[in-house]
């Protein structure tokens, strides 16, 4: 019988992000999954607790961590990855489609350094892809729709859905960025529930659904299936999107958007210093109704 993973959880209020240490049970080898950088917006300051954290557990355990893995660029929090490669030598993969993302972003940024090849990664995965992490079995899932390039990886009974899904009573991701598409992500999710039910899920994100007074990331196939409150089954395609494009009408952009994107799509790394020796994030600016007189 295949082993299953060792998995352990590491959640940032801030962000109300989960992130993930996985490890063989068998070899020790690991991966982190969606690792945070700790950014403080308003002081323009970073910091490496939170993956400290990861990788002191990680040491602490006797794993050697071999893989940080994301599941797409985030909009809601820096990723941690670049120190963990430092710390570890592990390798950063993402899926293949991070181009198209990094190509609609790029001349939002003027990001004139950016290659829109995926080069920053060292691995660009390809949906149905394999690989291993120590003698488990992973695969990769392209589940696409919330951004262009998500991904979710499926490491024996368990599977990361990044932000395609919620915990069942709070339902599923925005799809409203550029490039997102509500029809996609209905797409995605069905193939995510037609995973054998016993299927582990674990989500990126939680944020206390009305009534649940403590935070949840772990659920399975069949819970989402049969209790998920945007795409339970029953719910046709039409109906998901129309719900999911009016829902998203009325949210506010991530607090934390134009740096976390910026930063993302370059594989976590912030963009190259000026001539003062300082890095920069960029805030795109927009005029409306008549702003830009006498600006």
């Amino acid at each position: 019988m295949a082993q299953k993973p060792i998995i352990r959880a590491f959640f940032d209020e801030p962000t109300n992000t989960v992130s993930y240490l996985v490890a063989d049970p068998a070899t020790g080898k690991a991966a982190v999954i969606d690792p945070v950088l700790d950014y403080d917006h308003n002081g323009g300051t970073v910091d490496t607790r939170s993956v400290k954290t990861m990788l002191k557990a990680a040491d602490e355990a006797g794993y050697a961590i071999v893989w940080a893995l994301e599941t797409h660029a985030h909009a809601d929090h820096l990723s941690g990855a670049p120190y963990v490669k430092a710390k570890t030598g592990a390798r950063i993969g993402i899926g293949e489609h991070i181009k198209d993302v990094q190509r609609i972003f790029r001349p939002i940024f003027n990001a004139t350094d950016l290659a829109t090849d995926g080069s920053d990664f060292d691995h660009l995965f390809k949906d149905g892809e394999r690989f291993r992490i120590g003698e488990l079995d992973a695969e990769v899932l392209y589940t696409p729709g919330h951004t262009p390039a998500d991904i979710s990886y499926k490491i024996a009974d368990a599977v990361f859905v990044g932000d395609t899904l919620f915990m069942p009573d709070y339902g599923t991701a925005r799809a409203d960025f550029p490039g997102g598409d509500a029809h996609q992500l209905y797409r995605s999710i069905k193939r995510l529930q037609a995973l054998p039910p016993e299927t582990r899920l674990f989500m990126c994100h939680d944020y206390k659904a009305p009534g649940r007074d403590r935070y949840a990331w772990e659920t399975t196939v069949k819970e989402e299936r049969e209790k998920n409150v945007h795409v339970r089954e029953g719910v046709t395609k039409d109906e998901f999107v129309a719900m999911r494009t009016k829902r998203d009408e009325t949210l506010a952009a991530p607090r934390l958007l134009l740096p976390s994107i910026q930063v993302n799509i370059r594989a976590g790394k912030f963009p190259p210093k000026e001539a003062n020796g300082v890095r920069y994030l960029m805030i795109p600016v927009k005029l409306k109704g008549g702003a830009d007189v006498g600006l």
